[in-house]
């Protein structure tokens, strides 16, 4: 039975309750904040495992709640699923980029979001892979130690950086990333990296991987995941 400690922080107290009533009911430890401040000092003392976020918070907005805790050494590790009814793409964008981990629009599902609980912990607490680590999902295998990708079992000659993207997704499977934040993490040495090239890259490789390039899913106004 999971044990793990969520604060919920939403001023709307049905939606709090509701995520911590679902949150209980799956073994999860729940405490909610109503404001900002309170989120940030809840987050500072109690260290939760996961933390749920409204963006339209009183006082401190959700924004400037996530930006403060992933700059503070004590919580930046604390993963972040952003709940909120903003759905346009530059909140989005925003809150991805500022590092929330997952981002879920209101109106919502509670199982998807237990759903999405669950997958964010069970990321982090696996822990990250070896950069040198082969990753295989189905019929794909990204081997960075011998600079190799194989599609059941056939070479697939790929460019540096349309390796370095791919292994940057296959690594974090579910989890959707910006292009900024693929451009961050993708040093192109045969290829200039843009948000635009990100594009092209993603084209090419999606052609060089045949059906297995339907993986490499495009999150319409955000960026791109490795499809789980």
């Amino acid at each position: 039975m999971a044990r793990e400690f969520i604060l919920v922080a939403d001023d709307e107290r049905d939606i709090s309750e509701l995520v911590e009533y679902n949150l209980t009911r799956s073994g999860f430890r729940v405490l909610c904040a109503a404001s900002g401040e309170e989120a940030l000092a809840v987050a500072r003392q109690r260290a939760p495992d996961l933390i749920i976020l409204d963006l339209m918070l009183p006082g401190v907005d959700g924004l400037d709640v996530c930006r403060a805790l992933k700059s503070d050494p004590r919580t930046a590790g604390v993963p972040i699923i952003i709940l909120s009814a903003k759905g346009e793409e530059a909140d989005i964008v925003a809150g991805l980029e500022l590092g929330a981990d997952d981002y879920v629009t209101k109106p919502f599902s509670p199982r998807i979001l237990v759903a999405r609980v669950r997958a964010v912990l069970r990321k982090r607490q696996g822990g990250s892979l070896s950069d040198e680590e082969a990753v295989r999902r189905g019929d794909l295998t990204v081997d960075p130690g011998r600079r190799e990708v194989r599609v059941g079992g056939r070479l697939v000659e790929l460019t540096f950086t349309e390796f370095e993207l791919l292994h940057f997704l296959i690594r974090r499977p579910g989890w959707v990333f910006t292009r900024n934040q693929i451009i961050d993490a993708v040093r192109g040495g045969d290829y200039p990296v843009t948000e635009r090239s990100v594009d092209v890259q993603v084209v090419s490789l999606r052609r060089k991987l045949g059906p297995a390039g339907e993986c490499v899913e495009t999150v319409r106004g955000v960026g791109y995941r490795f499809k789980e």
